[in-house]
């Protein structure tokens, strides 16, 4: 016998009071039925008409935005981007919420997944409960910190640039991003129209004056000319081996952290905002303490941003390994830290690769892995090695939450969290855990 069809309650409207913030931008709320309504462009405490945007009669929850707002929060502020909002630009989540209020809402977050998945209080984790803004971007309610640095705009059919809609393939068609880096707006990306383009990645990087716009083309279509309002290096992703390949101009950026100059090629990962390299950098020096002839392994490396500087710190006799799977950044974290015999990078998997160093013992780990968090079995392989400090930088606190765990079972215990807001507007929010073991 088959089920019957589930009915769409795409459109449906609930009044309902808003309840706590939950992890990915959005507060829970319940309908009269009891039936749970993930609502965006609410805060919690308010009375608001949610119209669902996803989920059928027989979903288990429902998706929803907050479309007429009967009792405003008092952290509530006007939207200061035209582009935020109900239907509209995905980028941003907390745009309605006072500058203070967002970091406090990450705060919850983040002690809500510490307590449900690592069974961790905040005073456990040795964390005062507070999201740190990053210097600069501590700015009144209404004004919003320009701080992306790179910025992947879609582009629709007509060849406009825009951003993509909540949990949507559609372009929301921009005259301006408001977090945009001003290296990034100074471009005009948004001024021109781009046929035959699927998407245009621009990047300002803050340690030098490099621009760097990187296309990538419809199937069939022909690369356009590009000219900007700033100088920019073009490159362009390539239709069939989707590798990225200069046009013309430098084929990398140029960043600066730690005083030292480190170059990132092929539009490969830095950190977005200008003050987060330095900031996590220092963060996870000052909770390693880095000692002269210490042995460390950096993981996830990257092009080599903690490596180099616990190179700088464990001297002569120290050494680093460091592991990243990407080839174009294995290449650019050698070049970058070319003068230092005692580092060596290794390409490939963290969990194929470590196993075969044959590395029994080490002194110091870092480790930053991608959004999904570093798992189970490479957890329990680096509690196996003894290390002195762990600090583990991590963007998702439900990923950090559940390897804390498995840290613990391995014999870790954490012994301080910082948490910092380097994506304002955003539920995105950066950790940096030091771990060390039981005694």
């Amino acid at each position: 016998m088959q089920n019957a069809p589930a009915d769409s309650l795409i459109g449906q409207e609930y009044e309902v009071e808003v309840g706590p913030v939950a992890h990915g931008g959005h507060c829970i709320a319940r309908t009269e039925a009891g039936r749970v309504l993930f609502v965006r462009h609410a805060l919690p405490g308010e009375r608001v008409v949610a119209r669902v945007t996803e989920g059928e009669s027989t979903s288990r929850f429902l998706r929803a935005d907050a479309v007429e707002i009967l009792q405003p929060s008092k952290d509530r502020v006007e939207a200061p981007c035209p582009f935020a909002g109900p239907g509209k630009c995905g980028g941003c989540d907390w745009q309605h919420a006072k500058p203070g209020a967002q970091r406090r809402l990450k705060g919850e977050v983040i002690a809500e997944q510490l307590q449900r998945l690592a069974g961790l209080t905040p005073e456990e984790a040795g964390w005062d409960g507070t999201v740190m803004p990053a210097e600069g971007d501590k700015l009144p309610a209404g004004e919003v910190p320009q701080w992306r640095t790179r910025v992947q705009y879609a582009v629709d059919a007509e060849g406009h640039a825009g951003l993509r809609r909540h949990r949507s393939h559609e372009v929301e068609v921009i005259d301006h991003c408001m977090i945009a880096a001003e290296g990034v707006s100074e471009l005009g990306i948004e001024k021109r129209t781009w046929e035959g383009m699927a998407s245009i990645e621009a990047i300002a990087a803050t340690g030098s004056q490099d621009r760097q716009v990187i296309l990538t083309p419809r199937p069939g279509a022909r690369l356009p000319i590009v000219e900007l309002d700033k100088p920019v290096s073009v490159l362009r992703v390539g239709e069939k081996d989707k590798a990225i390949h200069r046009v013309h101009g430098r084929d990398f950026v140029r960043e600066r952290a730690d005083d030292r100059t480190y170059r990132v090629g092929g539009g490969g990962f830095w950190q977005v905002h200008p003050k987060a390299a330095q900031t996590l950098m220092l963060a996870v020096m000052q909770g390693l303490t880095p000692r002269k002839g210490d042995t460390a392994l950096d993981l996830y490396c990257g092009v080599g941003l903690f490596a180099g500087a616990i190179a700088d710190r464990v001297g002569d006799k120290g050494a680093v390994l460091g592991i990243e799977s990407g080839k174009r950044a294995v290449e650019d974290a050698r070049h970058n830290l070319a003068a230092y015999d005692r580092v060596r990078i290794e390409q490939g998997k963290v969990e194929q690769v470590l196993p075969r160093t044959r590395i029994t013992d080490v002194d110091l780990i870092v480790l930053d892995p991608p959004r999904a968090g570093a798992g189970k079995d490479t957890v329990h392989h680096l509690a196996s090695l003894g290390a002195r400090r762990i600090a583990y930088v991590a963007c998702d606190p439900a990923a950090l939450a559940r390897d804390l765990a498995y840290f613990r079972d391995g014999g870790y215990r954490v012994r301080t969290l910082r948490a910092f807001d380097l994506f304002p507007m955003t539920h995105h929010v950066e950790c940096v855990a030091i771990l060390e073991p039981v005694k």
